[in-house]
């Protein structure tokens, strides 16, 4: 076999294997909501996952999350209603609660990596909702932004959806399509710019500038904080990301100056996390 048609077979069988765990993942989720029809708190989660994914699988963003964590007490809540259900000592009780039992630890881990699945399936990082994307644009007010590092565009989708005539121009490197999902399906139409380079030509045409989720291994953030501050102080940078944490480099959020006045608190109620990420929106200077 040549190498051309070598590569063509293994990208085929590359997108065949994503796509089998992509559906074993729902098909899990799926499954252990059936399980747990009689536990409506178990069943209220499962099902904005579920919801979730069905929104971008239709080109949609979705609805802000719960947090995907089950509740503490979840383990006696099942144990106590195994009991009333079946009488002490009745194996059919003995056989429903070792079921699950031995589902919970599973079930808690799913729901813990739902943000690895969209990563994994739709390139999305920062969770952008519906609410969030309208709160942000009322902030903007129609503003000409710059989006850098837009990845699949989830954000200037969710700003145009809301004000079709607001001048977006929506940009990101495409250096991560041979390593994930980031740019390879995306949700608008992006221009196929660094972040720097972006800022260079869109720079003096825009009063905002959108960062969202910057690799943490890189400094590529702190470069563009620099160039904004050194030849365009008028524009302002909004940052998406965890401060100190999974977004963003060392030196960026040292060196960043950040506020959240009143109305971007408004936008970062928003913003809701469904996990252990702590994302919020920011003003950097």
């Amino acid at each position: 076999m040549n190498p051309k048609k070598l590569k063509q077979l293994k990208k085929r069988v590359k997108k065949a294997q994503q796509a089998v765990h992509q559906s074993s993942y729902i098909q899990e989720l799926t499954h252990y909501r059936d399980l747990f029809d009689d536990f409506p708190p178990i069943k209220y989660l499962i099902n904005n996952a579920l919801e979730s994914d069905r929104l971008l699988k239709n080109g949609l963003l979705p609805q802000p999350l719960p947090e995907l964590l089950l509740p503490d007490n979840i383990q006696d809540t099942i144990f106590q209603q195994v009991n009333a259900k079946y009488p002490q000592g009745d194996p059919r009780g003995d056989k429903q609660w070792d079921q699950y039992n031995e589902a919970l630890p599973k079930l808690d881990k799913a729901l813990r990596n739902f943000r690895d699945y969209l990563e994994d399936t739709y390139g999305m990082w920062s969770y952008v909702n519906a609410p969030f994307a309208k709160a942000l644009s009322d902030y903007l007010a129609g503003a000409p932004t710059l989006e850098i590092m837009a990845g699949n565009g989830y954000i200037s989708k969710g700003l145009r959806n809301n004000n079709a005539h607001q001048e977006i121009y929506t940009t990101d490197s495409q250096a991560w399509v041979t390593e994930n999902e980031t740019g390879k399906h995306p949700v608008t139409q992006i221009e196929k710019l660094d972040a720097i380079a972006a800022i260079k030509k869109y720079g003096h045409q825009v009063k905002y500038v959108i960062m969202s989720w910057a690799p943490d291994k890189q400094e590529t953030d702190w470069e563009v904080l620099q160039l904004l501050r050194r030849d365009y102080p008028d524009v302002h940078l909004l940052v998406i990301g965890e401060k100190d944490g999974a977004t963003d480099s060392k030196r960026f959020w040292q060196e960043a100056h950040l506020r959240q006045d009143d109305r971007l608190k408004q936008v970062n109620a928003n913003l809701h996390s469904f996990d252990l990420i702590d994302e919020q929106i920011y003003l950097a200077e």
